[in-house]
């Protein structure tokens, strides 16, 4: 074989060499980014099936304060965070965040974690929100991980 032969298979074999440590690593971040992702996947889907809320009552002026009171019992094995719950009345977003006062569990304002078991009970004023909640007729409130329970409003 003559020197350009030799020198030319040296040029080749330098390449694949170059290419592959530069593609293998590339290759494995996409893989571990793709496993990481159905981990995540698989955990939301975990945490959605652990997670069950019941509205119980749903009451516009019960006690003539024209405020909407929901009572909810959290039915599922997770803890829910109060700042996580989205309430819809009507289908108008009412943020249920905006005060820590409308909300108590077993009682307690100075809380924001509703436990498995306990009760969480919301009442939001009317005159605090851009919603009519005295027309609301039927109000859904949803937890962080897309679980939802609907209720019709009555009083």
């Amino acid at each position: 074989m003559g020197v350009s032969v030799s020198a030319s298979a040296a040029v080749v074999a330098a390449g694949l060499f170059i290419a592959l440590t530069t593609g293998y690593p590339a290759a494995a971040n996409g893989f571990d980014r793709v496993a990481e992702g159905t981990v995540d996947s698989h955990e939301r889907a975990l945490d959605r099936h652990h997670t069950a809320i019941t509205v119980q009552t749903a009451t516009f002026n019960a006690s003539g304060n024209d405020a909407l009171t929901l009572t909810v019992v959290n039915d599922g094995a997770d803890a829910l965070v109060v700042d996580d719950l989205t309430l819809l009345a009507d289908n108008t977003f009412v943020d249920v965040a905006a005060d820590p006062a409308w909300t108590s569990v077993e009682g307690l304002e100075t809380t924001g974690l509703v436990l498995p078991g306990e009760t969480l009970t919301m009442s939001v004023p009317d005159d605090a929100v851009t919603a009519d909640l005295a027309g609301a007729t039927r109000v859904t409130l949803a937890t962080g991980t897309g679980v939802r329970a609907v209720a019709e409003v009555s009083g």
